[in-house]
């Protein structure tokens, strides 16, 4: 069983068919897909699976806070089931690919006291950004 799935059914989540389908294809480490791409993957798995369902089910997803929402590229959402592993995103600048990466040292103490303006910062989000290996080998 996925990951994703073990947590919602300890949450007691109600694992329909359409549902399963929709977490099986957000499981994993790397993926974030966006909901088009979900519903994709979906309908090759559970083939009467709506795109209603799937945005629903994302919907869902991310308000119990299981999955969240990352916008890498300004425009598409982005579906990331690692909600509770604490990482930043590496963005390929070429083909858009996203990876999960977990840099040294605490991105909180980074900020200095003065540039906080008496802000009690809570949550760091950071977004590197680069070329992956394909695309600098064409580049």
């Amino acid at each position: 069983m996925s990951d994703l799935l073990e947590r919602l059914r300890g949450r007691g989540w109600r694992i329909t068919a359409q549902r399963r389908v929709v977490a099986e294809v957000l499981d994993g480490d790397h993926v974030h897909l966006t909901a088009d791409e979900v519903h994709a993957r979906a309908i090759a798995r559970l083939p009467e699976i709506s795109r209603a369902t799937v945005y629903n089910t994302l919907g869902e997803l991310v308000s119990l806070g299981e999955v969240t929402e990352v916008t890498t590229d300004g425009r598409a959402k982005r579906y990331d089931p690692n909600a509770h592993r604490p990482h930043q995103h590496l963005v390929c600048s070429g083909c858009g690919a996203v990876r999960d990466v977990h840099p040294a040292g605490d991105p909180l103490a980074a900020l200095p006291a003065l540039e906080r303006f008496g802000f009690t910062v809570s949550e760091v989000e950071m977004t590197y950004r680069g070329l992956c290996p394909d695309c600098a080998a064409r580049a």
